[in-house]
């Protein structure tokens, strides 16, 4: 432990090569979650979700608008999380958009049951997120807010963006069939009781 680099508190940093292993791991994880929702019609909420709401809506590709929806978030960003956190943040989003589209590329599906993507597409998300999470890294949006919020006043991440994300999927009412949006409703509270359950403060003390 004499040559780990620790902050005032005692806690660990995480090295350069373990939050870009995350970084690659966590986007890949949620891309590919976001691929089997997508193969489903299923939705998930924070700005993934309302990127998804779109990108039925139009037509348009996901990848492409998840990037351009997460934009004004970063103001926020660079204001109270730091530079190191937004840049982080802008290459996980980036990441995404871009496997995102190569995932279609590169997998098919011929046979996905609905409620089986529901929970695995859920579980992937969740752990994808985590991982960002615990190396201090969000993935735009909604997340950007959640880790503020528990950074500042304690309230759980997991929490308050199942609060934000069962709002963006009442407005999936419009879109969605209802069988879907029952699902989606489902893989929202996968994803963020993993977030809550396992992203508490003071649990995990690393830091980047």
């Amino acid at each position: 432990m004499t040559t780990t680099t620790l902050n005032q508190a005692g806690a660990e940093r995480h090295r350069l090569y373990e939050d870009v292993l995350a970084m690659i791991s966590g986007t890949m994880f949620v891309s590919l979650g976001t691929l089997i929702y997508t193969e489903s019609m299923l939705t998930v909420g924070s700005s993934a979700g309302l990127a998804l709401l779109l990108s039925y809506a139009s037509g348009w590709s996901f990848g492409l608008i998840f990037f351009v929806v997460n934009l004004p978030f970063y103001i926020l960003a660079v204001k109270r999380m730091g530079w190191a956190f937004t840049f982080r943040t802008f290459t996980a989003v980036a990441l995404v958009s871009i496997l995102s589209k190569l995932n279609s590329q590169w997998i098919s599906f011929q046979h996905l049951d609905p409620l089986y993507a529901t929970v695995i597409g859920g579980g992937l998300i969740g752990t994808g997120l985590l991982m960002l999470f615990r190396h201090r890294t969000g993935l735009g949006g909604i997340n950007i807010l959640a880790m503020y919020l528990q950074e500042r006043t304690g309230l759980r991440a997991g929490y308050f963006q199942l609060g934000v994300d069962l709002t963006i999927l009442a407005a999936a009412f419009f879109i969605l069939p209802a069988d879907r949006l029952a699902l989606s409703v489902l893989g929202a509270a996968i994803t963020n009781l993993i977030l809550a359950i396992n992203h508490k403060p003071g649990r995990y003390m690393g830091l980047s």
